[in-house]
């Protein structure tokens, strides 16, 4: 049985996939508890003594603000961290995976879909953070590939974590009785997170290289929410629940989306974020 280390064990996305990979890979999950990342000794011994195959690094500090207003901190676990995971991975020999993000182009103007050819120009402490470990691991380990995530989202599930994300975002301010103001001006691709786990094996026998991971998108942040508003029945109510905020991004709209087109050539297949929401919605019986 092939072995699996994750790093941010805890996390939203690792206790999914571990839940969902127990009984087909032996997986130590580890979270900032057992591992911190930015202790290069503790890393050394975690990962020599597991000796894994595959090494998926997910721990991050992920935050915008918290980045921006801890720019050393920042560093220190979403660069010099990501360092200390890939220089142990050369060791033993374990093939990394590192979570990136499409936050490393929310600094460009043209607009995406972007592909993997197009430079970022990050403007935010953590996109800039993961662009520089992207280059910077490259550097140490060429058994490595770097997943530029969409957004994912999803709800709670048993065991599992959480982050924020605009479905459960969305149906918590129903919950709340909160009417949610959003943008217009913003355009992302958008992902369910079980499309992501339920293919990540098939990662494993792609070309070593840089990748962009998930659904593509068409629809504004203020259309996704009010599909899912209709989806889950309360159409009726949707000027209730629902407002534009027309002032963020008035000025030029956000599009960080992700061109996913070289990922696909290799077999994995994404909804488009319209359905997935539908996909989760549907799974989970979130209908009123």
């Amino acid at each position: 049985m092939e072995k699996i280390l994750l790093t941010g064990g805890n996390g939203f996305f690792c206790t999914r996939f571990a839940q969902r990979y127990q009984n087909t890979y032996e997986i130590l999950s580890a979270n900032t508890s057992m591992l911190d990342v930015t202790n290069e000794a503790q890393v050394n011994e975690t990962i020599k003594n597991f000796n894994p195959d595959y090494v998926i690094h997910a721990a991050a500090k992920a935050s915008t603000d918290f980045c921006n207003e801890n720019p050393e901190l920042a560093y220190k676990i979403n660069v010099t961290g990501a360092i200390n995971v890939a220089k142990a991975c050369k060791e033993v020999h374990s093939k990394m995976i590192f979570i990136s993000s499409e936050q490393v182009f929310n600094g460009n103007t043209n607009g995406g879909p972007y592909t993997e050819d197009v430079t970022p120009c990050p403007d935010t402490v953590y996109g800039q953070n993961k662009l520089e470990a992207e280059g910077l691991l490259k550097e140490i380990l060429p058994e490595l590939w770097v997943l530029r995530f969409t957004w994912l989202f999803g709800i709670p599930e048993r065991n599992c974590g959480m982050s924020a994300n605009i479905l459960w975002g969305t149906l918590t301010d129903i919950l709340k009785g909160k009417k949610s103001l959003v943008t217009p001006n913003e355009y992302r691709g958008l992902t369910y997170v079980h499309e992501v786990i339920n293919q990540f094996p098939k990662i494993f026998q792609i070309p070593y290289g840089t990748y962009h991971v998930g659904s593509h998108n068409d629809l504004s942040r203020y259309d996704i929410c009010t599909l899912i508003i209709k989806e889950v029945g309360l159409e009726h109510r949707l000027n209730e629940l629902l407002g534009k905020d027309l002032e963020k991004y008035k000025n030029h709209t956000r599009d960080i989306r992700l061109c996913t087109d070289k990922i696909k050539s290799f077999g994995l297949e994404f909804s488009e974020s319209a359905d997935g929401v539908k996909k989760c919605i549907k799974e989970f019986k979130l209908k009123l």
